[in-house]
């Protein structure tokens, strides 16, 4: 009987070829990379970002950053605790019928001296307090949600190029999931936008 050895550093050598995860352009002052953000804002890249080592004036006109639509979910959060707030206090303090939550909860109503069931200035401090709350939870949670954090690494801290984003480099990188993403035509984007050097940087497994 003959036995075939498996040379196991010859399959291990044999990998399916590393996935690309974004392009990264660098540019060596803010000028080029206002210039080059107008240029691949203009071709039509939706999934991509500047990285710079201090804020530049006019990027986000650069870039077609719009308005995000976290102010207005977080005026209804504030809305919702308003109600809840008003809603608590009116079952708990004005009326006396009983509701199912997880238990038979009864509210009781106060009456003393004859003050309304309904006491609005009564009922401010409360309301306030959850309008905030719920305010300022939502703004953390969404703002997390919305920008796909906690996120503890990116492929791009794997660059040693990169390194220099918060020294005295400027960056553009486009990720590969972008719809308009080719490599070679993305390549050509950036080197043709003014593109000191362009990086493939690839996924991690």
């Amino acid at each position: 009987m003959t036995t075939i050895a498996t040379d196991t550093k010859t399959a291990a050598a044999v990998q399916a070829p590393a996935r690309t995860s974004c392009l990264l352009a660098e540019f060596e002052n803010p000028a080029q990379l206002l210039h080059a953000a107008e240029v691949i804002r203009d071709k039509g890249y939706r999934y991509w970002d500047c990285h710079t080592p201090f804020p530049v004036h006019g990027l986000d006109q650069a870039m077609g950053v719009q308005r995000t639509i976290l102010p207005v979910l977080v005026f209804f959060a504030g809305a919702a605790g308003c109600t809840t707030g008003l809603l608590l206090q009116l079952f708990t303090n004005s009326f006396g019928f009983t509701i199912w939550a997880m238990v038979w909860v009864t509210g009781y109503p106060f009456l003393i001296s004859g003050k309304p069931a309904l006491s609005i200035p009564a009922f401010i401090p409360v309301m306030f307090e959850l309008t905030i709350l719920f305010s300022a939870l939502s703004t953390v949670g969404l703002m997390l949600l919305m920008n796909h954090l906690p996120r503890h690494h990116h492929p791009l801290f794997t660059s040693d190029r990169f390194r220099r984003a918060s020294d005295d480099r400027f960056f553009i990188s486009i990720e590969a999931r972008d719809p308009r993403f080719y490599r070679s035509k993305t390549e050509a984007d950036l080197k043709a936008a003014g593109a000191v050097a362009v990086e493939a940087v690839n996924e991690e497994d």
